[in-house]
């Protein structure tokens, strides 16, 4: 990739990856739809023959508006490469099956995405790839955990959905005594909220669907890393899985990511509003936001976070509680979205309560469970806080609170 001279966050997200079009001059990126070019000279028909200076060929394998927005977030990320996949998930998915392999050992965090976590406890399995599960905030339990064959280990902070935090330059400590790869689900700090190649991870991992898109228009993952490990990817998960990025959604998500540092400064300052105002409201009985001094983690925060993020979750009481006050929710609330995702502009909320996850996706052990229990209670309401006036969401949430 070539070295820009500039190197500021909002300059990058703006231009990085783009250009003039050299073809037409124009000053916004062009939308290339196209699933084939014509070849001017005679060219291999394999991927393998593929190289830094290859010719367009076919979209499977690369297409000009997607390789844009990768070259957009590898410069925002501060690595080598990047590829876009399908989905968030498809780019999880590509991890763990370009990295992983029968008889290597994964370590996941016991509290992750849903999707993730079911992959890695129904699927892997049938691959013959040992799985272990863990709370990443305990490093004693990761160190017993890790073995000779640990080939990968795959972390979240803030973890989804209950805003606890990875040490992640200690777990990088712990990886490199086995040489494992660190990938990490970086999607709810975004590439502002943490800076995540300075703190040694290997394979940044985003569902570019929520806050790097931004409008909740566009479904794509993206992960980034070195040149040798995207490389990788590339020619396991993009050409052979096939889960590679519709051009439209790539432009549509590089489009988003060029207001993502004005968005995330705005999206901070509005969650940490409404995370203490939940904090003062007689029927909440908690709050877990990264940027409030009550969060359990809030040092740890302090250390590796530059932005706090739009990430929160409440209690109301008992799983009862909960659950008539989702269902008010659901018909009463005007400007915040009853409904699941995140990292839009507009406000989402959600109910999730805590014996159906445990139960259900995550299946966590005594300790584990225990451990989910200190920061949901019986259930939480997870809020991603939009860029609407801050008064009018605590309108909103006053009306069903």
């Amino acid at each position: 990739m070539k070295k820009n001279t500039y190197s500021g966050i909002r300059t990058i997200a703006i231009h990085g990856g783009e250009g003039p079009d050299p073809a037409t001059n124009a000053s916004a990126p062009p939308l290339h739809m196209s699933s084939t070019f014509v070849s001017e000279e005679a060219a291999g028909f394999s991927a393998h023959d593929l190289k830094d200076d290859s010719p367009w060929l076919y979209a499977r394998w690369a297409n000009p508006t997607v390789s844009m927005l990768e070259k957009k977030i590898a410069e925002i990320e501060g690595v080598e490469d990047a590829l876009c996949t399908a989905s968030g998930m498809a780019a999880a998915t590509a991890i763990f099956m370009t990295f992983l392999s029968s008889g290597d050992h994964v370590i996941v965090s016991d509290v992750s995405y849903a999707g993730v976590a079911e992959l890695a406890r129904d699927t892997l399995p049938r691959f013959g790839i040992e799985t272990t599960f863990v709370d990443m905030s305990d490093l004693n339990a990761l160190n017993n955990a890790v073995k000779k064959n640990t080939k990968l280990i795959h972390i979240e902070s803030p973890v989804n959905p209950i805003l606890r935090l990875t040490d992640v330059r200690a777990v990088k400590k712990i990886a490199n005594q086995v040489g494992a790869i660190l990938s990490a689900d970086c999607t709810f700090a975004t590439p502002l909220g943490m800076r995540a190649s300075k703190l040694g991870i290997d394979l940044i991992m985003h569902s570019a669907t929520k806050y790097l898109c931004g409008h909740g228009d566009a479904v794509g993952g993206i992960i980034a890393g070195s040149r040798s490990l995207i490389g990788k990817l590339r020619l396991e998960a993009g050409i052979h899985h096939g889960g590679v990025m519709s051009p439209f959604n790539a432009w549509l998500i590089a489009r988003g990511v060029s207001t993502l540092p004005l968005r995330m400064e705005a999206h901070e300052k509005n969650a940490m509003i409404i995370a203490n105002w939940l904090e003062k409201h007689p029927n909440v009985t908690d709050v877990k936001y990264p940027g409030l001094e009550s969060h359990p983690q809030h040092k740890l925060a302090e250390e590796q976070m530059n932005n706090f993020s739009a990430m929160l979750s409440f209690q109301v009481g008992d799983e009862s509680v909960g659950k008539a006050l989702a269902n008010k929710m659901a018909s009463k609330l005007e400007v915040i979205h009853y409904a699941v995702s995140l990292g839009h502009h507009r406000s989402l909320i959600f109910w999730m309560p805590t014996e159906e996850l445990i139960n259900g996706s995550f299946r966590l052990s005594n300790i584990q469970a225990k451990s989910y229990k200190a920061f949901a209670g019986d259930g939480i309401f997870r809020m991603s806080v939009g860029l609407e006036d801050p008064e009018d969401l605590i309108l909103d949430l006053e009306r069903v609170l």
